[in-house]
C-alpha cells in the first residue's frame, strides 16, 4: 500500500506494515519533551502511575525555557519541581539557566531529534522537528505523563495535505516565515485541523534548515497535527556532527493519497505581515506599511536561529532603532548567542539600540521581558498574535520575518526592508 511520510513513520513505530487515516494506533516514542510550564503538571500525573522511573532517561528532555531566569516566586517553584524530578530520575537531557535554549531551537541543535523519529512534547510547537523528517506533535501534560511512564502514546492517524512550492526565485527578503504565513492566510487557522502538512517542491529544497524549522513550527497555527519535510542533502549536512544515534529516512510514495494538494510559485509570494488577532489575517508588507509600532521582538522558537539574527543584523547595521520603539532580540540558544557574538552581530544590535537577552520564550507568550501595555502594538517574529498574547488584552501583535521586523524597528512603523537598505 502507498503511504505518505507521516503514515510510514507512524506505521513503523506502531509495529504495523501499514496504517490509514483515521486509524487508532499505539506507537513507541523516540523522544518525550516538556518545559517549565508543562512539566510540573505532567510530573504530578506521572506520580499517579506509581512507577519507579521514566521509561528511558535518555529519551526524555526537560527544558526550562519559558519563565527562566525565573520571573517570580511561582515560576521559581515550577522550575524547582522540574529540577527535582530531573535529578531524581537522572534525566540525561535537562537544560537549565546557563545552558538552556528555547526548546525547539535547542533539541535539533543538540542532535536529539532525528529523521524518522516519533516525538511528543507538552508544547504545541513540537511540530518544529518535522523539518528533519520526523513525526513530531504537541500533546497535553497528561498524555505526556503516560509517555514518560510507558514510552508509548496513542494517535489517530491524520490525513495528509501536500503543499508544493514551485520555483526558486524568491522575492527579495522572503523567507520560510513568509511562505508559511502565506499558506495560513490561504487556508485559515483551522484549514489543516488534525492533518499532516507536508511541504515539498523546489522552493522547499531551496530553503535553509532554519527556514524549514520555521515553516514546520507554524504548522500548528493552521490547526495541523504535524508539519513535515522529507530529508535531503541539507538535512544530512545539518545532522553531520550532531546526530548521536542511527536514524531512518522516510519519504512519501509517488502515488500516496492526500486529502488536498495546494501548489504555489514562490515568485508570487511577497513579504507577509499577519495582522491581529490571528495568524491567518495576512497581508503583504506593502499593505501593512505605515502601521505605527511600540515594540519589536526578534527571536522565539520560530525565528531565533542564526539565519534570522544575520538577517536582522544586516538590516540594522549602520542604523539606530526608532526612539519610540523598544527592540528586543532573543537568540534561540546559548550556542546561537555565542556564534552571533563571534560574528559581531551582538555589537551590531547594541550599536543600533537593541536589547539582547538570554534565550527565553518570555515575551512570545506574554510571560516576561517584553510585556505590552494597553493600546501598545508590537511587531514580532514569533508565531501567535492572539488577543492578549503578548500582554494587555487591548494590545496588538503583528507577525513578520526578521528583515521586516528590523526595518520596522528603524522606521518606527511597519516597513519593507528596501526602505532602509
Amino acid at each position: 500500500m502507498s503511504m505518505t511520510i507521516t503514515e510510514k513513520i507512524l506505521a513503523q513505530h506502531a509495529g504495523l506494515e501499514e496504517v490509514v487515516p483515521g486509524q487508532l494506533i499505539t506507537a513507541k516514542l523516540d523522544m518525550v519533551l516538556a518545559n517549565d510550564v508543562t512539566a510540573p503538571v505532567a510530573v504530578k500525573e506521572f506520580v499517579k502511575f506509581e512507577v519507579d522511573s521514566v521509561f528511558d532517561r535518555s529519551k526524555v528532555a526537560l527544558v526550562l525555557d519559558h519563565f527562566t531566569p525565573n520571573k517570580d516566586i511561582a515560576s521559581a517553584e515550577q522550575s524547582k519541581q522540574v529540577r527535582e524530578f530531573a535529578r531524581r530520575h537522572e534525566i540525561e537531557h535537562f537544560y537549565d539557566v546557563g545552558k538552556v535554549g528555547i526548546e525547539h531551537c535547542l533539541l535539533p541543535e543538540q542532535g536529539l531529534t532525528l529523521p524518522g523519529d516519533l516525538i511528543i512534547g507538552a508544547d504545541s510547537h513540537t511540530c518544529t522537528y518535522g523539518a528533519l523528517g520526523a513525526f513530531a506533535t504537541g500533546v497535553g501534560s497528561t498524555d505526556l505523563a503516560a509517555g514518560l511512564a510507558t514510552g508509548e502514546a496513542w494517535f489517530r492517524v491524520p490525513e495528509s495535505i501536500k503543499f508544493v512550492f514551485h520555483g526558486t526565485k524568491f522575492q527579495p527578503w522572503v523567507s520560510g516565515k513568509d511562505l508559511i504565513l502565506y499558506v495560513i492566510g490561504k487556508i485559515g487557522v483551522d484549514g489543516a485541523r488534525y492533518q499532516a502538512m507536508e511541504f515539498t517542491g523546489e522552493g522547499i529544497s531551496a530553503l535553509s534548515m532554519d527556514g524549514r524549522f520555521t515553516m514546520c513550527n507554524m504548522a500548528i497555527e493552521a490547526g495541523a497535527k504535524n508539519g513535515i519535510i522529507a530529508p535531503d542533502e541539507k538535512t544530512f549536512a545539518y545532522l553531520e556532527g550532531r546526530s548521536k544515534r542511527p536514524y531512518t529516512v522516510y519519504t512519501s510514495d509517488p502515488d500516496a493519497k492526500y486529502a488536498q494538494v495546494f501548489e504555489f510559485d514562490v515568485a508570487d509570494i511577497p513579504l507577509q505581515v499577519a495582522f491581529p488577532h490571528l495568524p491567518e489575517n495576512t497581508k503583504s508588507v506593502q499593505e501593512a506599511s505605515g502601521v505605527k509600532i511600540d515594540q519589536v521582538v526578534i527571536g522565539s522558537c520560530t525565528n531565533g536561529r542564526m539565519e534570522d539574527l544575520r538577517m536582522a543584523a544586516q538590516i540594522l547595521r549602520g542604523h539606530k532603532v526608532h526612539p519610540h520603539v523598544r527592540t528586543l532580540v532573543f537568540p534561540g540558544t546559548q550556542e546561537i548567542y555565542r556564534q552571533a557574538m563571534h560574528e559581531g552581530l551582538i555589537d551590531t544590535f547594541i550599536e543600533a539600540g537593541v536589547a539582547v537577552s538570554t534565550p527565553t520564550c518570555g515575551p512570545c507568550l506574554g510571560g516576561h521581558m517584553g510585556i505590552l501595555a494597553k493600546g501598545e502594538r508590537a511587531l514580532a517574529t514569533t508565531n501567535r498574535n492572539f488577543v492578549g498574547r503578548m500582554g494587555h488584552p487591548e494590545s496588538e501583535v503583528y507577525l513578520a520575518n526578521p528583515a521586516v521586523a528590523a526595518a520596522s524597528a528603524i522606521r518606527g512603523q511597519i516597513a519593507h526592508p528596501e526602505e532602509v537598505v
